[in-house]
């Protein structure tokens, strides 16, 4: 999802979340913009039909305060050089899969997930909460095989998931960015900033849907940004954006995995989100 942003509605309490990386990462624009992206690495982007035209090298920050080096697409999702080169390989002979990667979590995994208490990139009250609630989105779920086992503290390295707060690397926007699942496990780190301002449920819908990149899930809209008020394609459907049969190919206007949202957003999955996660797990 992206960052921040007032968008095509006239009214403040309407107006719509941008959350991705982009520039909210706090990286050094000047060296990393002129690092260029391997041709192997921007073959396997255009294979997974990823926009190829929002891709850069930048630094993540890690909850300890630690960073690397990873590489940027779409805006909201981060891999490492290995992680990208591992989706590439997957099996391009895959199923129709609202829509998923080829990568997702092993079947029946119990996923260990935390939300980070410690310093300066701590969850506050409310993001603990919200953490909470997005959790139970999934448990809740009956015909779903994947489940959530929720800690907070700050012993995450052990952990198949840390939900932490980086406000402090992105001053200056407001949302949440994760990874794609590889080697049957999830993304392992979802960063969450500037959601402070907003709800409870506002912090539930950005949490859920990170989470939803997390184990596999693309925007719903992916086709064409509606939600954002743009009209602009992140990547046609194929290898990388697989339909999970019994959801709709058109706009989906409720669902917790449209990349962009309104401040009014429930954080709540609709019918076809919960589909979806039945049909893929």
């Amino acid at each position: 999802m992206r960052k921040l942003k007032f968008g095509f509605v006239a009214v403040a309490a309407m107006s719509l979340l941008f959350v991705s990386c982009s520039k909210d990462e706090n990286f050094n624009e000047e060296a990393d913009l002129q690092k260029e992206v391997p041709q192997d690495l921007m073959d396997i982007v255009e294979r997974l039909e990823m926009n190829t035209n929002f891709v850069r090298y930048g630094t993540f920050h890690f909850p300890d305060g630690t960073t690397e080096e990873r590489i940027f697409i779409e805006d909201d999702i981060t891999m490492t050089e290995e992680q990208l080169r591992a989706l590439g390989n997957i099996d391009e002979n895959v199923q129709g899969r609202q829509y998923v990667t080829n990568s997702l979590v092993s079947q029946g995994r119990n996923i260990s997930i935390i939300g980070y208490t410690g310093g300066s990139q701590a969850l506050s009250s409310k993001e603990q909460t919200a953490l909470q609630w997005a959790v139970n989105n999934y448990n809740r779920l009956s015909g779903v095989s994947i489940s959530f086992t929720l800690t907070f503290g700050t012993a995450y390295q052990n952990k198949d998931m840390v939900v932490y707060n980086n406000t402090v690397n992105n001053p200056n926007g407001a949302g949440g960015s994760a990874g794609f699942p590889s080697n049957g496990l999830p993304n392992k780190f979802v960063q969450i900033y500037g959601l402070s301002g907003y709800s409870t449920n506002v912090n539930e819908h950005v949490i859920t849907h990170e989470i939803g990149h997390s184990v596999g899930f693309r925007h719903t809209d992916w086709f064409s940004r509606q939600s954002c008020g743009q009209n602009s394609n992140e990547g046609t459907a194929g290898v990388g954006a697989n339909h999970v049969g019994g959801t709709p190919t058109g706009y989906d206007s409720t669902s917790i995995m449209l990349a962009c949202f309104s401040a009014s957003a429930d954080g709540e999955f609709n019918q076809n989100d919960i589909t979806a996660l039945r049909a893929i797990y």
